[in-house]
């Protein structure tokens, strides 16, 4: 046996013996595997996508007008105080994604130039009119849905979920895909929730706070919005609290009356966790604790408003407004609100991934449940088998002892193929699977080529062993062109695809390349022990 033939038969049992290492993790086997073995060799082998074992499949709009309007009312309380400290009079405020300055005077639109150059002039006059320049709100509206996106996946990895998808879709969209979740609404709540935490004092001195009802049914709150809303003071605003009954767990909702303006706000926290309080019979509670900014900003909000009420408020729902009895230090506060374990995780979750820019508006929900991923597999595994037998059969009725040959290539290729998937911890899914037929079918057509040009080598006298030398050199080309074309057009799919195209593009892609190497190298290296072994007269082609 010549030498360049042993080493190419030790090498394809290396790369067979490499690839079963790296799939053995989807095998039962695996749990029977040393613990050395398990934690030093790869662990996690081909992944099953969302359409395979289920999940949810989401897509969000991020509403980045509401982000502009954010940074308006930021402008807002900027030129308010730099106003007030010029001891300016005027009344400022934000009117859609526009700022509102009136009266208006040469000293208020230089002080804006100079400072604010980020602003345009819409209009002047008696009021001057101010807007957000057309970049900046670009920038904006771009920088939400980045920070969104990296909010959703600190959100989601806390989580626990295994493996899932999050990445951006056009302009302002987000792709979420949370396979093998187990609650979906769950899962929706977390994810789209916003998270806007602030503290604000309750106004319990005005006198309409004693004319509130002490509560109301959900559903009234529009009502007692309307019916006040000639007699709220211009600082002041109505949000409700909400109580659940522990005996009979009915929920009703308290007005309250609260300061407009913030004193403090969640961007200053720097942990949120779960506690049990086991004086209420160990009822879950979220302790937050806030970093060195935050923890002084506290102690001073604190120290002015002793024996007043702080509302603890997410998302404009009041979740406690407990009366502030002293001065509190260290940056330490409870957010307590009758949640179950569940609830006041996903709330300690939201808290220290941090809040999203802008509210997100969902466009697209689709829950695929495991049966259904079940009957996917089933269907995908038959579908295979069934081709891979068909080809297997065809081949062999057609072509002989080398239709065999093309078999043992086509099998080395599937089994490469799981390899190498599972050596990249790949994500398997329904259109995978039409990639790696797909795969198949090239391998098949790739065996045709040769076989045919080695026939017509035949046929012109030549001896088998030259037959099949100048049948593998005169189809090189044309097989290596047609798997390159193939290969670009795999990564452009991949490029600008999603989701399960990508998966299509991964698996297509794998299976060209060990196309090339089954085709050209395996099979030869097959034909060339055969003609190596003893003097073949005529080949079974």
């Amino acid at each position: 046996m010549k030498k360049n033939i042993l080493w190419r038969i030790l090498f394809i049992g290396f790369t067979i013996l490499i690839a079963a290492v790296f799939f053995l993790p989807n095998t039962p086997l695996f749990k029977y595997m040393p613990e050395w073995w398990q934690k030093s060799m790869p662990s996690k082998g081909i992944i099953l996508g969302l359409d395979l074992q289920g999940g949810l499949h989401l897509v969000y709009e991020v509403e980045g007008d509401k982000a502009v309007e954010t940074s308006v009312d930021r402008y807002v309380h900027l030129i308010s105080d730099a106003l007030a400290k010029k001891k300016i009079q005027a009344d400022v405020k934000r009117s859609g994604l526009n700022i509102e300055i009136s009266p208006s005077s040469q000293e208020i639109a230089n002080l804006i130039k100079d400072n604010y150059p980020v602003l345009d002039t819409v209009s002047t006059g008696q009021t001057l009119v101010l807007k957000i320049a057309d970049k900046e709100a670009a920038k904006i509206k771009n920088s939400a849905v980045d920070q969104a996106l990296e909010t959703i996946r600190n959100r989601i990895d806390q989580f626990g979920v295994s493996e899932p998808t999050i990445q951006r879709q056009g302009e302002n969209e987000i792709v979420v895909e949370l396979p093998g979740v187990k609650d979906p609404r769950r899962a929706i709540e977390l994810v789209g929730r916003t998270a806007q935490l602030e503290f604000k004092i309750v106004d319990d001195e005005s006198p309409v706070a004693a004319q509130l009802p002490s509560a109301v049914q959900p559903g009234d709150e529009e009502r007692i919005l309307k019916e006040f809303a000639d007699k709220i003071p211009p600082d002041d605003e109505i949000l409700f609290e909400k109580k659940v009954n522990r005996e009979t767990g009915a929920v009703v909702r308290t007005p309250l009356l609260l300061k407009k303006q913030a004193a403090l706000t969640g961007n200053l926290l720097s942990d949120a966790r779960v506690s049990l309080d086991t004086r209420m019979g160990g009822e879950p509670y979220v302790s937050i604790s806030f970093n060195t900014e935050g923890a002084k900003l506290f102690d001073e909000v604190t120290a002015a408003n002793v024996k007043k009420r702080l509302a603890i408020i997410l998302d404009n729902t009041v979740y406690s407004a407990p009366v502030i009895q002293e001065r509190i230090s260290g940056g330490n506060a409870q957010i307590t609100g009758n949640f179950s374990m569940d609830e006041a995780k996903d709330l300690s979750i939201v808290l220290k991934a941090g809040a999203l820019p802008a509210p997100l508006k969902m466009l697209q929900n689709v829950t695929v449940g495991p049966s259904l991923g079940e009957d996917s597999i089933r269907a995908g595994m038959i579908a295979g088998l069934i081709g891979t037998a068909m080809v297997i059969l065809f081949m062999i009725v057609y072509y002989k002892l080398s239709g065999v040959v093309a078999d043992f290539a086509l099998i080395l290729n599937i089994v490469l193929l799981f390899g190498a998937m599972a050596s990249l911890n790949a994500t398997l899914t329904l259109p995978g699977i039409a990639g790696i037929i797909l795969a198949i079918g090239m391998a098949v057509d790739s065996n045709v080529l040769m076989f045919e040009r080695i026939r017509d080598e035949i046929r012109t006298g030549k001896t088998p062993r030259s037959a099949v030398d100048s049948g593998y050199h005169k189809a090189f080309w044309t097989i290596f062109d047609s798997h390159v074309t193939t290969l670009i057009t795999a990564a452009v799919l991949f490029q600008f695809g999603t989701g399960p195209i990508k998966g299509f593009a991964v698996t297509l892609s794998l299976g060209v390349i060990i196309n090339l190497y089954t085709a050209l190298i395996g099979t030869k290296t097959v034909f060339d022990l055969i003609n190596s072994r003893r003097d073949v007269k005529k080949l079974s082609i």
